[in-house]
């Protein structure tokens, strides 16, 4: 049985069911059905299946959103948005997506005509996060639609009525039958559903521990396997860059989401020339940050999605502190019923210690003096992650250079790092391997099939 439990109150909001073995055989079942179907149609049929689901996203988003706040506690507004940026996913595949399956046509030198064709392969296996409930899981689900797979979910236990209801979205938009499928199983049943013959490929948005478990299970079944580990990402500023810009920005990174967020930046790595003013400023805006009723407007963040999550985060403030780290403020538990903390600032975080080997999920950022730009990517590169990053300078040499050497899968420069439909998504390093969204997550769980022919 699944507990959904409200962070802001403590209270339970629901219980949900664990599939039985029986009812987990038919759901495959109905996946591996739905997909000899699926596969077959149009692929202007399944794109107008994607926009139709995009319109009950749009018709249904007051419930929608409110369902995350109740079960993880994200903002009311942020929310809001979450459920519009999955909507305009859905869209993007749908006004976009079938250009890119187009075959791909290739010169031979043998004087021959290939092409590269784009071809379904069967049902995939989502095993998603609680932190972005819906946009983490439509990352998978509208390229998968649209590929001619079909999609089986199995979503974080703190989340099952969200999950709930991306599966009556979809049933709204009138997909058929086992098209998409919620499965409300706990990890342990994870193993035997890789193994299974039926899914064909999984993808996994969780913790390193996760992804080595299911890479390990996919390279056992020779199954293709996306991951998307997490982060610590750098949030560099150099001198050239506006500084109050690069301040709000690095604020709304470290509360954003209540700090539960991959690729917002988490290691401020400030050069020597304008630390102690981005220090100043940067510390008044944290301490000015007011978490409470994240259905409050007045509110700039929410609790923490669990009690549990509070604790871990807890944990690692006293376990930085333990080896020198000074904490400058907040990063306590707030008085209450709820899963509140107050956001803070750690600095002197040794680069050898264990919390740079792990990724704070909560409103705490970490603050470094870089004295030049060298040092500055020594120190963003001093992690095993590579997920994303943020630069803030104007000097055009200086952006190359981080692009070049920062090891990231993602550089966003002056300006904050954030996820897109139209952009591949994924890291290096520990952070996992393989991409989501654009044309290449498209591509993913798809068989890329040559043909060639005789002139």
């Amino acid at each position: 049985m699944f507990r959904s439990v409200n962070p802001a109150t403590g209270d339970e909001i629901a219980t949900y069911p664990e599939l039985t073995a029986p009812e987990l055989e038919s759901k495959i079942v109905k996946a591996e059905a739905a997909f000899r179907h699926w596969r077959a149609r149009p692929i202007a049929e399944r794109a107008a299946l994607l926009e139709k689901i995009a319109e009950q996203y749009e018709a249904n988003s007051e419930k929608l959103a409110v369902m995350a706040v109740r079960e993880m506690g994200k903002t009311h507004a942020s929310a809001i948005a979450e459920v519009q940026k999955s909507a305009a996913a859905f869209r993007h595949y749908a006004q976009n997506g079938p250009a890119m399956l187009e075959p791909t046509e290739i010169a031979m030198a043998s004087g021959g005509r290939a092409e590269v064709r784009y071809l379904p392969q069967g049902p995939v296996l989502a095993i998603m996060p609680w932190n972005f409930p819906y946009w983490q899981a439509v990352r998978f689900l509208a390229p998968t639609i649209l590929a001619g797979n079909v999609g089986l979910l199995k979503h974080a236990s703190i989340v099952q009525g969200v999950a709930g209801l991306m599966e009556a979205m979809v049933i709204a938009a009138g997909a058929p039958d086992g098209v998409f499928q919620n499965l409300a199983i706990k990890s342990s049943a994870v193993a035997g559903l890789i193994a299974d013959r039926r899914i064909v490929a999984v993808t996994l948005t969780g913790s390193e521990a996760a992804g080595r478990a299911v890479a390990e299970q996919a390279g056992a079944a020779l199954k293709k396997v996306v991951l998307e580990l997490g982060g610590s990402d750098p949030f560099i500023v150099m001198p050239s860059a506006d500084l109050d810009t690069a301040v709000r920005q690095a604020v709304t990174a470290r509360i954003q989401n209540s700090g539960q967020s991959c690729i917002c930046g988490k290691r401020m790595i400030v050069h020597a020339d304008i630390y102690e003013a981005f220090r100043e400023k940067f510390s008044a805006a944290m301490q000015a940050v007011k978490a409470g009723d994240p259905m409050d407007p007045a509110s700039n963040m929410g609790p923490l999605s669990s009690f549990e999550q509070r604790e871990t985060v807890l944990d690692q403030l006293a376990a930085a502190k333990a080896v020198g780290a000074k904490l400058l403020f907040g990063g306590q538990a707030l008085p209450g019923k709820g899963a509140y903390m107050s956001a803070g600032i750690l600095v002197d975080v040794p680069l050898e210690g264990d919390l740079m080997k792990e990724e704070i999920f909560g409103p705490i950022a970490m603050l470094f003096k870089a004295e030049d730009i060298g040092d500055a990517i020594r120190i963003a590169n001093a992690i095993p992650y590579g997920l994303g990053s943020s630069v803030w300078t104007n000097d055009s040499q200086e952006q190359e250079r981080f692009v070049r050497e920062i090891e990231a899968g993602m550089t966003a420069i002056n300006q904050m790092l954030a996820s897109s439909p139209e952009v591949p998504f994924g890291g290096m390093k520990t952070s996992g391997h393989g991409r989501e969204l654009g044309t290449h997550g498209l591509h993913e769980f798809m068989n890329l099939k040559s043909v060639m022919r005789p002139n």
